[in-house]
Parts: C-alpha cells; structure tokens; sequence
C-alpha cells in the first residue's frame, strides 16, 4: 500500500460524501463530473489554501502541520478514527525492520487460560490482521469451530468474507463486513505494511467482489465496541454486545469479547449455547478426540 496514494484516495472518497448545499457552500459551477465537493470548496472550508490542499491530496509530501490536518479533518466531518487515520497517512510510516514486522513471540499459556475461564462469554483474541489466535468454547460455538480450520486460514477478513457459514450468521452481513475492512485498513496505517498483510488483502480482493467494492470505500473503523445481531442455527436471532480489550504489553493483539444484556432473550440463548458446546465437548472427550 503506497501512502501517498493511500492519503489521496482517502481525502477524495471523504470529499465524494459530502454536498456543497448542506455544507452553506453555493453551487460551484453549473454541472458536476464528480460527487460531493470540489477541491476548491474544500480549501475554502478548511481555510487553506487550495495549492495547499493539492499539495496534501495529491501526497506531494508527508510533512503537514496539525493545524491543516485538523482543519481539514473538520471540513471532511471526520470522525475521530477518520481523524487518526488523516493523521498517520499524512505523515512518515514508522520505520520497522522489514525481517521482522510478521514476527510475533508464542502466545503466552496465561492468556489461553484466560480466554478458557471465560465460560459465560464467547471470547477470542486477534492480531492486527485479524488472525485468529485464540477462542473459547463458547466462540466456536457461537462463530465457528476455529480448530477445524487450518491455521493459515483461520482470520476474520477471511471467514467473513469468503465462509458462507459465517456470513450467513450476520443478521446484517454489509456492516460487519464494512467492520472488518475498516479494521484492516486503520491499521495497515500504524506501520509499514507487512506482507502478510498486503498478502491477505491481494488474496480477499481476488476473490471477492463484494471486498474490492468495501476496500474501494476507503472507511477506516478502529475496533473498539458496539453491538452485532447473529441469526444462530440452534438458538435463532440473538443481540450481543462486544467489548475490545488491547494487551498492555501488545497493542496489536485484542480479545473480543461478546455479552448479553442481563436477564434477555440473548442472555438465555447464551446460557443454552454454553450448554450445547459442553455437552459436545464432553462427547468428544469419551470418543477420544480430545477438545480445543
């Protein structure tokens, strides 16, 4: 991913949403080529100047003072992970040595423990390319059975996108695909991309239309919380909530964790979900297969 050109196709998407009438602006000119604002109106929002502006959109430079990026980040109605993501496209990638940017140490035994106290709760970790790392029994038995997919493949974008499984669990599929390109796209700002990244997001693009026409809407999510409906095969229609928690000692790996408001319909599926993946998980142990 080229930073310049990642800076000024973002910029232009920003511009392309907004309208010159709800914004107080005059019509510039008769007929419009292209959607939303000009550059031209742009800069006159932003208060800059509008060589100023091109300089910016056309990434002639990674050297721009907070000032223009925050007032242009205003202009654009940039929410704040729009606004962070200006910012790190505007400015120099962190330098980090190329040999090492796919290195991760093993996965600490505390935090496997961790995630499989968790009895009440579906739960997994991921890394920045979304890279499933660890679950909980009751993860796969909400999602998927994440131990049966080979660990190469084993990556959000990837069943999202390309698992009819688990895209058939979305009640609304559009905003959790929108999600996790987001996420990969935010991210892929922190840093120079490495290739496993830029290899995930060749392969998705390949293959999916509908991920080329996400990724070519430029939205940038930063995973925090919020909520997803899931449309279970065992227990119907269910509401959670999801709460990401960032390891102190490695930002780039997150545990999700899903919840159900106290004493709903949600909260009982849950409770029967936790019930079905025990009993098949005692199953698998008296037919020898063990468990993941």
């Amino acid at each position: 991913m080229d930073r310049r050109a990642e800076l000024g196709e973002f910029l232009r998407s920003r511009r392309a949403r907004l309208r010159p009438e709800e914004l107080g602006l005059s019509s510039y000119g008769a007929r419009r080529r292209v959607p939303g604002l000009r550059r031209e109106e742009l800069a006159q929002l932003a208060g800059v100047s509008v060589d100023h502006y091109i300089r910016l959109e056309q990434g002639r430079t990674l050297h721009f003072s907070v000032e223009v990026l925050d007032a242009v980040a205003r202009a654009l109605r940039l929410d704040p992970a729009e606004r962070a993501h200006l910012h790190r496209l505007a400015r120099p990638a962190p330098a980090a040595p190329p040999e090492t940017a796919d290195d991760r140490p093993p996965l600490r035994p505390s935090i496997r423990r961790l995630l499989a106290s968790i009895d009440n709760a579906p739960a997994y970790l991921v890394d920045r390319n979304t890279n499933v790392l660890a679950w909980n029994r009751l993860a796969t038995a909400l999602i998927t059975d994440f131990g049966a997919i080979p660990a190469a493949e084993r990556n959000m974008a990837r069943l999202v996108f390309l698992d009819e499984g688990v895209r058939n669990l979305f009640a609304d599929w559009r905003a959790r695909a929108r999600d996790v390109a987001g996420f990969l796209r935010m991210d892929a700002a922190h840093r120079p991309v490495p290739p496993s990244t830029q290899t995930l997001i060749d392969e998705l693009s390949s293959v999916s239309a509908e991920f080329r026409e996400i990724w070519a809407e430029h939205e940038v999510r930063d995973k925090r919380h919020g909520h997803y409906r899931y449309r279970h095969p065992l227990v119907g229609e269910i509401e959670l909530t999801y709460e990401t928690l960032r390891l102190p000692d490695d930002p780039g790996l997150a545990l999700i964790v899903h919840t159900a408001e106290e004493g709903s319909p949600a909260e009982t599926a849950l409770q029967l979900l936790a019930v079905w993946a025990g009993q098949g998980e005692e199953e698998g142990h008296r037919s020898g297969s063990g468990g993941s």
